[in-house]
């Protein structure tokens, strides 16, 4: 029988309302197993066992009494830190932020505590969220645990670790340009960007979503349809709209799906990742889809732009830091903000045009497609002391050129396992929708999840 931490939020769920379990036992399961794993994987940042138990137990009372206050009560959680939970100091992952304890939660600690779930604690991230990496100058370095000498990337670190090492079945992760999807991918669990404003994030930026991270799309569903719940306190969210989130099944038959293996420009990919992701489209096209090649669509120019605009607003965010506190940022993040400086207001303005240059590339790219398929990034995880798979501040996005593109259009995007290297490492499988069709992505995960080859075990504590 499978231990309470290895089961999703479904199981639990059902086991809740069978009374074959409680949710003081969960809780109780999933820190245990969080003690035997964090010496080594380091994926947690204020982890409250105390709160979380009381929130068990309260939990625990509803079920008992019958009223629950939804699918997801009594379910463990953890969310990213950068998402404020009241109480808790927000410091972005870095030693050079004040701690200073939030003074309410973000739209989705609102929504996760509306709808019961245990709230463990946060999870790492780091400096400023600006790397793919668990490097950070805060907290110990976050590790891969299907290979603790590797990276989980980030920057949803931990959150991505933890759901692998059954950390509890939901995740809360942010992405900005793939801070959600290239973690998930490295770590073989399902990553959810969803469309930009379908939840809602409380300090909104242009790209900047916050979804989840889990081990299966169901359960990717059940938080989605919490967190989605619009909230005036985020200016870009999207209107209230009903949308059936466990509506999963999709007939496959006639769907147009374009599969780009060349993201024409960044690391080439390894040969077995883009072999991956074609026995993927063949699958596609054998259950009835209408698959073609999509050719690259994004240039050098772009991506070299949006790399500047955003050093500068790097370099800008860091100068709200005395000298000494800009002294503790991670070495390799300054050094690449400081790209930023000195550049001048024709620099930012055409910088910032090229953001839009590569959203008007994309959606027209997609627009012959009901969706696209990719690899996630193009190689599998890398060592966990490097900040990024190239160690270059001049070079530091060669490996989400397949994830920024879908940031910068707002599309809906997934990153779910596809298969695993020679080494058993896994491989990530982009699934991108059109604009706002963040339940067909869902749909046609689902549908690869039931297709795709057995998986491996998760790993297990050392």
């Amino acid at each position: 029988m499978a231990r309470p931490c290895d089961l999703s939020a479904a199981e639990l769920g059902q086991a809740y309302r069978d009374q074959t379990l409680s949710p003081v036992e969960v809780a109780l399961d999933v820190l245990r197993h969080i003690d035997a794993w964090e010496p080594s994987l380091h994926a947690t940042y204020a982890l409250d066992p105390e709160s979380a138990l009381a929130q068990a137990s309260d939990s625990q009372a509803r079920w008992q009494r019958g009223s629950p206050l939804s699918e997801l009560d009594g379910v463990p959680t953890l969310i990213k830190e950068n998402i404020a939970t009241r109480g808790v100091p927000v410091p972005l992952g870095t030693a050079a932020t004040e701690r200073v304890p939030a003074r309410a939660d973000a739209p989705p600690a609102v929504r996760l505590r509306e709808a019961g779930a245990l709230i463990l604690g946060k999870t790492t991230m780091p400096d400023l969220g600006m790397l793919s990496s668990g490097l950070s100058s805060l907290h110990p370095l976050t590790r891969n645990p299907w290979d603790l000498r590797l990276n989980p990337g980030g920057s949803s670190a931990g959150a991505a670790a933890g759901a692998a090492a059954g950390y509890g079945p939901l995740q809360v992760g942010t992405d900005i340009g793939g801070s959600i999807r290239l973690p998930a991918g490295w770590c073989g669990v399902f990553g959810m960007k969803p469309s930009h404003g379908r939840v809602p994030i409380g300090a909104p930026y242009p790209a900047r979503v916050a979804g989840p991270i889990t081990r299966s799309v169901t359960d990717a569903a059940l938080m989605l349809s919490a967190l989605s719940q619009p909230d005036w306190r985020d200016h870009m969210s999207l209107p209230a709209e009903r949308i059936e989130w466990m509506q999963l099944d999709r007939d496959l038959r006639g769907l147009r799906i374009g599969v780009m293996l060349d993201a024409g420009w960044g690391l080439a990919p390894d040969p077995e990742v883009t072999a991956v992701v074609a026995a993927a489209a063949n699958a596609f096209e054998s259950a009835g889809a209408i698959v073609e090649p999509l050719a690259p669509f994004v240039t050098r120019e772009m991506a070299t732009g949006i790399d500047r605009f955003w050093r500068i607003r790097a370099w800008v965010d860091l100068q709200t830091f005395d000298v000494e506190r800009q002294r503790l940022v991670l070495p390799f993040i300054y050094e690449w903000a400081r790209g930023g400086a000195g550049l001048s207001g024709v620099d930012v303005m055409k910088s910032y045009s090229q953001t839009l240059a590569m959203r008007a590339a994309t959606v027209a790219a997609c627009q012959p497609y009901d969706f696209v398929l990719s690899p996630v990034a193009p190689m599998t995880a890398f060592a966990a002391e490097l900040p990024c798979p190239t160690n270059d501040a001049t070079r530091p996005f060669e490996h989400i050129a397949y994830t920024l593109p879908f940031s910068m259009s707002e599309q809906p995007a997934a990153s779910i396992n596809a298969g695993y290297s020679t080494e058993g490492l896994p491989i990530g499988l982009q699934i991108v929708g059109r604009r706002f069709d963040d339940l067909g992505v869902l749909q046609l995960s689902r549908a690869w999840e039931q297709m795709r080859p057995a998986q491996r075990g998760w790993p297990l504590p050392p």
